[in-house]
């Protein structure tokens, strides 16, 4: 399963546009917008109306938390008419117009830890809602293991996190419970906090929330705090992935959806994002992060756990700055699915020319795989071998093969033969050799 962020203002439209199904009792405005500076804030103004006539919050959307405590939520408590439509344009043109630092974790009010420098390219709109601090409730769900787990607290906002133990109720659902175990364990464990009126429709609310978590494919949802008033709801803050895979089946229900680059990372290069699309339809795992595409060190390790383990050896060995990507091929993908990972993998390899002169190095390694036809995935990489092989020799690419699991005899075979009609240096060890032992083996050479 691949998770993907998703902006709050995503979130908040996919569960608004099915809002009906899963809380039929309760109402919900939806009234958002969310815009990249103050003069598409005026413009969505013509055809909003209420961008005019309430009083507003603002707030960036771009994948990162603590938003309030980084001063970057703009609402007035005490006067929530001070921040009008004129307001709320000149502040989002200020955010936008020079790099903003965020801070990702706080000693209570004082900063801490990691912090990132870049530009606010987007944000959310919408109404300020008044209420009472007991309005607010906290609400999430993800998978943990073999079960999906629900977390409630009569508590919500940014010092939930703080006090978890205390203040958040856990229960677990395995793949098999019914509607009805799933809705019968929700309402035994609703947090004991939450007032005794309300206790019901908190619990209605839950187990719709619970069942849109499912059957809207999240990975992970998170409302901190929603506001309950009565039967109507106000989705104050929204945190949210989506499992990727199932994206070809929920065309409609997520509608255009947007995997945005979070805040201080930089732009995904155009081969990572098809690897990425190519990963989103597949029910194999295809992952792949370039760190340094000028270095001369390149791997294409099958599994995610063992991409760790040749990730920090080569790092521990030869140091980072020899590691050009990062990733994985795992999951039994088809060969041509392994074909076009090696075929976007040795492109990139091939582009630039070690800065001193040194050797490409190919790491094609793994351990034992369970169910991956190694023979299979194999041919993929023999078949890019084949489109590449000049521009490999051209960059003097030694390759170094270690992989074991069913039909691994005739994998390493068959691409020791096709790297020696290719004239392509390679050398191949099976399960016999120590999973990492092919990098000591490439460094030292």
């Amino acid at each position: 399963m691949a998770q993907k962020s998703i902006r709050e203002f995503d979130a908040k439209s996919i569960l608004a546009k099915h809002w009906n199904k899963y809380f039929p009792n309760f109402t919900y405005a939806y009234e958002t917008v969310m815009v990249q500076n103050g003069s598409e804030l005026t413009e969505a103004a013509k055809s909003k109306s209420w961008l005019k006539e309430k009083a507003l919050v603002a707030k960036p959307d771009m994948l990162f938390g603590k938003r309030g405590k980084n001063g970057l939520v703009l609402f007035k408590d005490a006067k929530p008419g001070d921040v009008s439509l004129a307001k709320a344009t000149s502040w989002i043109n200020e955010k936008s117009s020079s790099e903003q630092t965020v801070y990702f974790s706080f000693d209570g009010d004082t900063p801490s830890g990691e912090a990132k420098t870049d530009m606010l390219t987007h944000f959310v709109v919408e109404p300020f809602t008044p209420h009472a601090q007991e309005e607010e409730y906290y609400i999430s769900a993800t998978c943990v293991g073999d079960y999906d787990m629900l977390y409630m607290s009569a508590e919500g906002g940014m010092e939930v996190e703080e006090g978890w133990d205390e203040k958040v109720t856990e229960v677990a659902f395995a793949i098999t419970d019914t509607e009805e175990q799933i809705a019968n364990k929700i309402k035994a464990h609703i947090p004991t906090d939450v007032a005794a009126a309300d206790k019901a429709k908190f619990a209605e609310f839950a187990i719709g929330f619970f069942r849109a978590y499912r059957e809207l494919n999240f990975a992970y949802l998170e409302i901190n705090p929603f506001v309950m008033q009565g039967n109507k709801i106000e989705l104050l803050d929204m945190v949210a992935k989506l499992d990727d895979t199932a994206g070809f089946m929920m065309v409609d229900e997520w509608g255009d959806v947007d995997y945005p680059t979070s805040f201080g990372m930089e732009e995904k290069s155009p081969e990572v994002l098809a690897i990425e699309d190519a990963d989103s339809k597949s029910g194999a795992s295809l992952k792949l992060t370039i760190l340094k595409p000028e270095a001369r060190i390149w791997t294409m390790v099958a599994g995610g756990g063992a991409s760790v383990v040749y990730a920090d050896t080569i790092a521990d060995l030869a140091g980072i700055d020899d590691l050009a990507n990062y990733g994985e091929y795992s999951g039994g993908p088809t060969t041509s699915e392994t074909k076009f990972y090696a075929d976007t993998l040795i492109d990139l390899m091939t582009r630039h020319k070690d800065p001193q002169g040194k050797d490409k190095i190919l790491i094609i390694g793994g351990a034992i795989a369970n169910f991956t036809d190694v023979a299979k995935t194999f041919t993929g990489i023999i078949q890019s071998f084949e489109t590449y092989a000049e521009k490999m020799r051209e960059h003097n690419t030694k390759i170094y093969v270690r992989r074991g699991g069913p039909n691994y005899e005739k994998g390493l075979k068959d691409i020791k033969e096709a790297a020696d009609r290719l004239g392509l240096y390679i050398e191949v060890y099976g399960p016999e050799t120590h999973v990492t032992d092919i990098v000591r083996m490439a460094l030292a050479k």
